[in-house]
């Protein structure tokens, strides 16, 4: 039995360099037995091997991962790290196993670490010491759960680049001074002063930012644990604004109502204008314009732009897809984002020309969730797509094509006005009132969703042999 000894818990270099000289050396995890120094000698153990310079090549997430849980504080964490290591180094796609127990728990205890450096991110406070050779300093007490600070320490040294500050942690202590950072022993909460000027302003801005309206206690524990508030300036002021939360909303609703805005009354005055379809419509080009102003339903609210159909008036195939996506609603435009590329390239393999054929979409704006900087696409609702059937309606009686070829399940609502799946409208061709024959298939975007090569590739050259089929039929 090997013995290893950590001099420095949550050391990432010093684990490291032991178990690269146990994986070199072959040692089964079972044959080690790992110790803090603090734990004192035990009966039994060898000393491990040193350092070796044998090459050992694991996953780069696991070592990511690794470099944090070691700062947990159970004492089992390096044992099963380097359990972990050595099967890696063994099963290559190990981490992809999310049902196995030791992947299981390191990536939950990952996790807890992550919660842990975002909560001392949160709630650091530094109290001021005085001023030296022209720079401020600083100081600040924090108890985190577990021995984060070395992976927390760069984050403040970027943010409060500009002044000396040290914080103090019961395991460790992190020193920001002449823009050098270095790493020492623990403290105590004596160190620090108990409180400075800077307090005062939490505690204005705080009482001037709570709302006695939107008091949610659970939600708010949940993200600022009660462990914490002893070190927080501006966790004094909760008690009494919780206690006077009630009476503050009273007040609120007494105080006098402000007068609406004009804009939102001329809109109401207007908005039954702006909601009538109108029948004169003569042109595809009057439909898009009429359709750029359509306020019909929530949905133009966020779209940059309504995007109405595309393609000669005379085209004997209509493409109708299910709505415009992220790049249709910024250039004003059917089909020219990462679905319409997929579409192009099949309607070419199928030999037809996007020219002779016109493009349109069963619903005219861009339906998204906003996520960060990004736009997620959300499926449009049966009553999106009825609400917008007037303008596919009044766009197939201009163009009057001899055959519609719908693209997925919205498409083929707002062209049928029914719910029906593709797999049981797929393969026949269907006869829509006045003689239009109509093909249903998938929408292009199913395919960039595929994971699977084979199957990809499989389904696009039925979607190729769909389109193929449709030319023959309008042909």
């Amino acid at each position: 039995m090997k013995e290893v000894v950590l001099e420095r818990p949550g050391d990432f270099a010093e684990w490291r360099g032991v178990a690269r000289a146990l994986l070199a050396g072959g040692v089964a995890p079972e044959d080690v037995s790992w110790r803090g120094a603090e734990e004192g000698a035990s009966l039994f153990g060898d000393e491990a091997p040193a350092a070796s310079a044998g090459a050992v090549t694991l996953p780069r997430e696991l070592l990511a991962m690794a470099d944090r849980v070691i700062c947990h504080r159970g004492a089992e964490v390096p044992a099963r790290l380097y359990r972990l290591v050595w099967r890696a180094a063994r099963e290559r796609q190990l981490l992809a196993r999310t049902t196995d127990a030791d992947v299981d728990w390191l990536r939950k205890t990952d996790k807890m670490i992550r919660r842990d450096i975002h909560k001392m991110h949160a709630f650091v406070r530094f109290r001021r010491l005085g001023e030296g050779e022209g720079r401020e300093r600083f100081a600040a007490w924090f108890e985190p759960d577990h021995r984060i600070l070395r992976l927390t320490a760069p984050f403040f040294q970027r943010r409060f680049y500009g002044m000396d500050w040290a914080i103090v942690t019961p395991d460790a202590r992190a020193i920001w001074q002449d823009e050098v950072l270095t790493l020492g022993p623990g403290g105590t909460r004596g160190e620090v002063p108990d409180s400075d000027v800077v307090e005062d302003q939490w505690r204005t801005y705080y009482g001037a930012i709570f709302n006695p309206a939107r008091v949610k206690i659970d939600a708010m524990r949940a993200e600022m644990p009660k462990k914490y508030w002893h070190n927080l300036p501006e966790a004094q002021e909760i008690a009494p604004l919780l206690a006077g939360a009630g009476a503050r909303v009273e007040r609120m609703r007494e105080a006098a109502v402000s007068a609406a805005n004009p804009r939102t009354e001329k809109w109401r005055t207007r908005v039954a204008d702006d909601l009538l379809l109108d029948d004169e419509l003569t042109s595809l080009d009057a439909v898009a314009r009429a359709v750029g102003g359509c306020t019909r339903c929530p949905l133009h609210c966020n779209a940059t732009q309504a995007v109405a159909g595309e393609g000669p008036v005379a085209a004997r195939i209509m493409v109708v897809g299910e709505q415009p996506g992220d790049q249709e609603d910024l250039q004003g435009r059917p089909f020219v984002g990462p679905a319409g590329q997929v579409l192009n390239e099949a309607m070419g393999e199928a030999g037809l020309d996007r020219r002779r054929m016109f493009l349109t979409n069963a619903v005219k704006h861009f339906k998204f969730e906003p996520r960060g900087k990004r736009r997620l696409h959300q499926n449009p609702t049966s009553g999106e797509i009825d609400m917008c059937r007037w303008w596919l309606d009044k766009e197939r009686a201009l163009v009057q094509p001899e055959l519609i070829v719908t693209l997925g399940a919205s498409a083929l609502r707002g062209v049928t006005g029914k719910s029906a799946s593709i797999k049981s409208m797929r393969g026949q061709v269907h006869e829509l009132a006045g003689g239009t024959k109509l093909v249903a298939t998938i929408h292009p975007s199913f395919l960039l969703r595929l994971p699977d090569r084979d199957r990809a590739a499989e389904e696009r050259a039925a979607f190729v042999a769909d389109l193929a089929w449709a030319r023959s039929l309008a042909a």
